[in-house]
């Protein structure tokens, strides 16, 4: 069944409000009748749209990513710097970063979801561009190493989000990080041990 133009007006309703209300507070902070209030709707009406807060915030993640999904393609393809891409996401949409960050999901998986805009999507082919690059390694699969970016990356950016101050050094300093990881950098042992030199026999002449 197509949805009517009512029922999505309903729908972004809702979404417009919900967005509004977690730019000024978390998720458990917030109530279904709260979104309904703001959005000039009773709760039957939402829930008859939305199964639960959870779906609403779920939709609302979607939505933004839908929104920026072209706007870093159109980065992606120009070649730009594939390790600050996901940050940027982040500080250009706080209230929605955080909520993709606390809020209850469902269980990650390896793979992004199929058939839509999607951050997890977004950071697996931003790191596909950083092994085309050269800045991120070739030997593992990037859809492991998105899931490690976004629980690392993504939790530390968190601090920075209410205000979305993070400056540039700072960025580049984490971004490192993760990069270079935590562990003591030491020189392989091909490097760190000279390689011998093979001895040259002197040739004597023969005696006469």
């Amino acid at each position: 069944m197509i949805p009517s133009k009512r029922t999505d007006r309903s729908r972004n309703l809702i979404l417009d409000a919900a967005e509004a209300a977690f730019q000024r507070a978390s998720f458990a902070e917030i109530s279904v009748e709260e979104i309904a209030q703001a959005a000039g709707l009773t709760r039957q009406t939402v829930y008859n749209l939305f199964a639960s807060k959870e779906e609403i915030v779920s939709q609302l993640i979607s939505r933004a990513e839908a929104r920026k999904d072209a706007a870093f393609r159109a980065r992606i393809a120009a070649n730009e710097d594939a390790l600050q891409g996901s940050a940027h996401w982040c500080l250009a949409n706080p209230a929605i970063a955080r909520l993709a960050l606390t809020a209850p999901a469902a269980k990650p998986s390896t793979s992004p979801p199929a058939g839509r805009a999607s951050f997890q999507l977004l950071v697996r082919d931003l790191l596909v561009l950083g092994q085309r690059q050269g800045v991120i390694r070739k030997d593992e699969d990037p859809n492991i190493m998105a899931l490690v970016l976004l629980g690392t990356f993504a939790q530390a950016l968190l601090h920075a989000l209410p205000d979305g101050a993070f400056p540039d050094k700072k960025l580049k300093y984490l971004l490192r990080l993760l990069v270079e990881g935590i562990g003591i950098q030491r020189p392989s042992r091909a490097k760190s041990i000279p390689k011998r030199t093979k001895k040259t026999k002197r040739k004597t002449a023969p005696k006469r």
